[in-house]
C-alpha cells in the first residue's frame, strides 16, 4: 500500500481509538478514579482548564475523589465546572481542597452506562469505517489514474479491510472491558 495512505489510515484510527479510551475512562462505575474529573474544564480567568492542570486529583478511598487544587482560590470555580459536568455528584468543599464521594450505582444507572458505552463504541467503529472508505476511495483513484494496477488495488483494498478489523475488534474489546467493569460491581 502506498505509504501516504497507509500512514493516514494508522494515524486516523490511533486517534479514534485513543478518543474511546479517553471517554470511556470519564464514565463512572461506581469506584473512584482521577479520570474521572481529570479532563473536566474549569473557565480559569478565561482559559478553558482542566483540573488535572490546576491541583493534585488523588483517590484516598475506594469510593472517593480528593481534589487539591495549588490555587485555593479557584476551588469555587473548579466546584462550578464539577456541578455542571455530567458526573452528577455534589462536591463538598472544605476551603482547602473538594472531595467527591461517589454512591452506590443502581441497576438502572448501570445498564444507562452500559448503553452510553455501547454508543460511544459504535461511534469509534462509524469512524473507522468512514476512515477505511476514505482510503479506499483514495486508492480508487489512483488507480483510475493509472498509479496503481487492479490487482495492486484488490491487495491494498484487503490490507485496508483486515487493518480496520482489527481495530474494530480493539474497540469491542475496550467496551465489552468497560460494560463488564460497569455490571460487575
Amino acid at each position: 500500500m502506498p505509504q501516504n495512505l497507509f500512514g493516514e489510515i494508522k494515524t486516523r484510527n490511533e486517534k479514534t481509538l485513543e478518543h474511546l479510551k479517553g471517554v470511556l475512562q470519564g464514565i463512572r462505575t461506581g469506584r473512584a478514579h482521577t479520570g474521572l474529573v481529570e479532563d473536566i474544564k474549569v473557565d480559569y480567568f478565561g482559559t478553558p482548564t482542566p483540573i488535572k492542570n490546576m491541583g493534585s486529583v488523588s483517590v484516598p478511598e475506594a469510593r472517593q475523589i480528593l481534589i487539591t487544587p495549588w490555587d485555593k482560590t479557584a476551588i469555587s470555580i473548579i466546584e462550578k465546572a464539577i456541578h455542571m459536568s455530567s458526573l452528577g455528584i455534589n462536591p463538598q468543599n472544605d476551603g482547602e481542597s473538594i472531595r467527591l464521594n461517589l454512591p452506590e450505582l443502581t441497576q438502572e444507572r448501570r445498564v444507562d452506562l452500559a448503553k452510553i458505552v455501547n454508543k460511544e463504541a459504535e461511534e469509534a467503529r462509524i469512524s473507522i469505517r468512514n476512515t477505511r472508505r476514505d482510503v479506499i476511495e483514495s486508492l480508487k483513484k489512483m488507480e483510475k489514474a493509472g498509479d496503481i494496477t487492479e490487482d495492486d488495488l484488490k491487495k491494498y483494498q484487503k490490507d485496508v479491510q483486515d487493518h480496520t478489523d482489527s481495530y474494530i475488534e480493539k474497540i469491542d474489546g475496550m467496551a465489552s472491558n468497560k460494560e463488564k467493569e460497569i455490571m460487575d460491581i
